[in-house]
């Protein structure tokens, strides 16, 4: 029989449609393909693209080939740096200036390497890029919110097949972030406790939704997983702020992270999906609310959600607020535990 189940983090409700039990075959699309040419992530193709902001290269000089991980202003912004914030009425509706800042983070030079196939040192390179962009972006008090993500593939919304990601930085805290936020900050008022430590200690004493578990992170199927094998990685102490890992922390979150793409990848025949780094928001004074997110210190948790994109949102999601997911997350965790890799 389906169950509704109850996600007190995204404050939404989901079916678990366990009567269509779904399997991994069921959802393997067929791979890309196509001959790609003079792409602006190349090596070589520099002069493509947005003069550099960061790039983690051995040597030579800005601008150049022989870098590792490159970061360039995306060439068709949603968002622009310059200009002030404005806001102002129109009629019921509010509008504001689009202040904000749209990053993209080329996490290697090689077209047809993706995330998942590169070396932890690689990837704890991209890793590295991350954090040096978002505490660079936080000292802009225009700023209330920094939106890390990845869009692997065409049908999760990536037109450039060279493997990379985006950062975005918002005037504001857009809702999702803000319901969280305000769980979490709701939840310690009460008692004390983060959430999110709760969940973790949880699933890891159940284990039927843990996916692979490391010294300081574990992998999981959500129990109310909106989307079939959605899985979310989280540190296992609490740790509020992902940008004040150190190295040593990112070498080992390179392992837990290319670990779950690659059993992803394995397992579904390198579907697209899309991950978002959800962290602490930017904690500067705010004109009228000197708490603001005052306790988030101890009430928040960072982590990785990753969706893979195996199906569509139809009639029935829009209208009200529910997900239906064809697989159960407890079946998808079986599946994705099985799978033998070799991360070396």
């Amino acid at each position: 029989m389906s169950e509704l189940r109850w996600d007190p983090l995204k404050q939404h409700w989901v079916i678990i449609a366990t009567d269509r039990g779904r399997r991994p075959r069921d959802f393997q699309v067929e791979p890309e393909t196509g001959t790609v040419t003079n792409c602006p992530f190349c090596y070589g193709n520099e002069d493509k693209t947005p003069p550099e902001i960061f790039a983690i290269r051995p040597e030579g000089e800005p601008n150049q080939a022989n870098w590792r991980v490159r970061v360039i202003p995306n060439k068709f912004p949603a968002l622009r740096i310059e200009g002030d914030l404005k806001t102002r009425g129109y009629g019921p509706y509010d509008v504001m200036e689009g202040i904000g800042a749209h990053e993209v983070i080329i996490e290697t030079p090689d077209h047809d390497r993706q995330l998942a196939d590169l070396s932890l040192p690689e990837i704890t390179d991209v890793l590295i890029a991350y954090r040096t962009r978002i505490l660079d972006l936080r000292g802009d008090p225009r700023f209330r919110y920094l939106v890390l993500f990845k869009n692997h593939g065409r049908r999760a919304g990536s037109p450039i097949s060279h493997s990379h990601s985006q950062l975005i930085a918002v005037p504001l805290t857009p809702p999702v972030a803000a319901t969280e936020l305000r769980v979490c900050q709701e939840f310690y008022e009460a008692k004390e406790r983060c959430i999110f430590c709760d969940v973790v200690q949880f699933e890891i004493a159940e284990g039927v939704r843990v996916v692979r578990e490391f010294g300081n992170f574990v992998t999981v199927t959500p129990y109310a997983s909106c989307f079939p094998f959605e899985l979310r990685l989280y540190p296992k102490r609490h740790s509020y702020d992902f940008a004040l890992l150190g190295d040593a922390e990112l070498m080992e979150l390179a392992q837990a992270l290319k670990d779950m793409l690659c059993r992803v990848k394995r397992v579904l025949r390198d579907p697209p999906y899309n991950f978002i780094l959800h962290t602490a928001p930017p904690r500067q004074q705010r004109l009228g609310k000197p708490e603001y997110w005052g306790s988030i210190e101890y009430d928040y948790h960072w982590h990785i959600e990753l969706v893979p994109r195996l199906t569509q949102i139809a009639g029935f999601e829009w209208g009200t607020g529910f997900y239906i997911n064809p697989t159960s997350p407890e079946d998808a965790a079986v599946f994705l535990r099985e799978v033998e890799l070799d991360l070396a």
